[in-house]
Order: C-alpha cells, then sequence, then structure tokens
C-alpha cells in the first residue's frame, strides 16, 4: 500500500491532500503505520473501517466523509508499472491492462472513439480483453457517493455484494464520460504467491535499498533486495529478490524471493517463496509458508 499511495501521489498534477484508508480492524500499530505513510506524503491521514465485507461499492461508501471533491480510488492488491497520465479535468479515467484470460476479470467495453460503454464482469463470452486493475479517478467525489448510496438505499446487490461497476454504469448512463488509462504491467497482490511475484519484479525495476543502519557479519546480500532500518543479518545469504522490514533479526539463514516484515527472526532456516508477517519467528526450518503476525515456527 505504501508504494502505491507513492506512486499515485507522484503522478498528480495537484497537490494530494488527504489519503483515506478502508481496512478491517487491524489494530493500533497498523493504523499508526498507514497514518504514517499519509503524512510522510504532505496528506493527511484517515482511516475508515469495513466490518461487512459487501462488496467494492460499500466499502468504498465507508469513506464517504472523503468523498469530496476530486478523488482517486485505488484497490490496495494492486501495483502497477508505466506512464501513468492523469487528467485531473477528465470526468472519470479507469485504468486496464490488456490480459489473456478476460474472463477471470472486470473487464470495459469501448466504442469506437475509444470511450467506456458498459463494465462487464467476468464475461463468459469475448467482449474485450481490457480489465480494470483497480485504480479509478472521479472528478466529482460527491456525485461517486451519491451513486454508491443509491446501491444501498435500492438494494442493487449480486451475490451479497454492492459493486462498483454497477456504480459506474449509472453515472455513464446519466452522461458521465469515462475514457481509458493503459499501464505496461500490473501486479496482483491477492495472495501470498502473487505478493512475492509483484515484490519480485519491484526489486527489479528499483535495485537494491539497504539502509545505512543494516548491521551484517560474515554475510552475502545479492542484488536486487530492499532491507530495512535497524536489520542485523550474521552468517546469512539474502537475496537475490528480498524485502527485510526494519527491525528483523536474522542469523545462520538463506532466504531468497521472499517478503520479511517488521521485527521478524529467522535463525538457522532456508526458506524461499515466502511471506512471514509483523514480529513472526522461524527457527530450524526449511520451507515455502506464509505465517502471520506474531507466528511463531520452530522444529
Amino acid at each position: 500500500m505504501h508504494r502505491l499511495v507513492e506512486d499515485i501521489t507522484a503522478i498528480s498534477d495537484e497537490k494530494v491532500d488527504e489519503i483515506a484508508f478502508i481496512i478491517g480492524r487491524f489494530g493500533d500499530e497498523v493504523e499508526r503505520d498507514l497514518i504514517e505513510v499519509a503524512e510522510s506524503l504532505g496528506a493527511a491521514g484517515k482511516i475508515y473501517y469495513q466490518d461487512e465485507a459487501l462488496g467494492t461499492a460499500h466499502a468504498i461508501l465507508c469513506a464517504e466523509k472523503s468523498l469530496e471533491g476530486k478523488v482517486v480510488v485505488a484497490f490496495a492488491d494492486t501495483l502497477f508499472k508505466g506512464k501513468f497520465e492523469f487528467d485531473s479535468n477528465a470526468d472519470g479515467i479507469l485504468w486496464v491492462k490488456s490480459v489473456e484470460d478476460p474472463s477471470a476479470f472486470g473487464v470495459v467495453k469501448l466504442d469506437e472513439n475509444q470511450t467506456i460503454i458498459d463494465f462487464v464482469e467476468k464475461p463468459a463470452e469475448f467482449v474485450s480483453d481490457l480489465a480494470m486493475i483497480g485504480i479509478y479517478y472521479f472528478k466529482d467525489g460527491a456525485y461517486l457517493k451519491n451513486e454508491l448510496q443509491y446501491l444501498i438505499d435500492n438494494e442493487v446487490i449480486k451475490a451479497g455484494e454492492y459493486q462498483l461497476p454497477d456504480a459506474l454504469r449509472n453515472m455513464m448512463n446519466k452522461g458521465t464520460s469515462f475514457r481509458t488509462g493503459q499501464v505496461e504491467e500490473w501486479l496482483d497482490c491477492g495472495n501470498k504467491d502473487a505478493t512475492v511475484y509483484s515484490n519480485q519484479r519491484v526489486l527489479h525495476h528499483m535495485g537494491n535499498t539497504i539502509a545505512n543502519s543494516v548491521e551484517h557479519q560474515n554475510s552475502v546480500i545479492i542484488e536486487p533486495c530492499f532491507i530495512g532500518e535497524g536489520v542485523q543479518i550474521t552468517n546469512s545469504v539474502i537475496g537475490p529478490h528480498v524485502s527485510i522490514g526494519s527491525g528483523s533479526i536474522i542469523s545462520n539463514a538463506r532466504i531468497e524471493n521472499s517478503i520479511l516484515q517488521k521485527n521478524s527472526t529467522i535463525n538457522q532456516a532456508v526458506i524461499s517463496n515466502s511471506m512471514l508477517g509483523h514480529h513472526s519467528g522461524l527457527s530450524l526450518a526449511s520451507l515455502d509458508l506464509s505465517i502471520s503476525d506474531y507466528s511463531k515456527i520452530e522444529s
């Protein structure tokens, strides 16, 4: 999410005043981190909760107090690469990517002028290969809010969820003109394997990033890697394609193609294609795994 909001803020032709995060009840530490992300980009941070998974339209409406003026909506499980042009004068922009199997995605249908004329969720028959990647611009946030509220008030619901494309279709039928923006690469972060691969691609483009406070003894770091503040590495081989959060301690380990969140502890382990949460620990193991915050695995 940090990389996502950094990228979007960087291409905005106007100052971003506020960044609102719509989350579950993930705890005070997560919320503090998110507020710090917003403030580091010169914006105010706001936290909103979606306590029940009722779809994308419902989630966005949870932040209704922030839906004013020009608004960018971004789903948190996506990253992108490309020339990301931001036309703040457009009614709306939906960023898309051509995909091999459009039946697995929501897609847009265009007319001969490349204007969006329909939104189709997971089409059984081919109508377009332009998948919506989960990043949207709206010139009028209040207008969007009203259309989202209309879905709730009128029970426009499918499979138990209120969906953003239904609001977009209503707006389009009222004369709103949506155009598409395209990206070169779309990186999904919806599960462990996809997130690890996305981390690999991000590091490929960014190169090595190692904080000055990192301490490493009798160890090798194979580029590219991201290693945060205060990490301690002893008798280990790290990389390639490893991201390690600040405060982590690693000893007698071999780690590649993996993500370790803040304050992880690894001892005598070989891990690959893995994700470890904040304050997690791993000892005497050789694994491909995903473990949550505060988890410990010993053998």
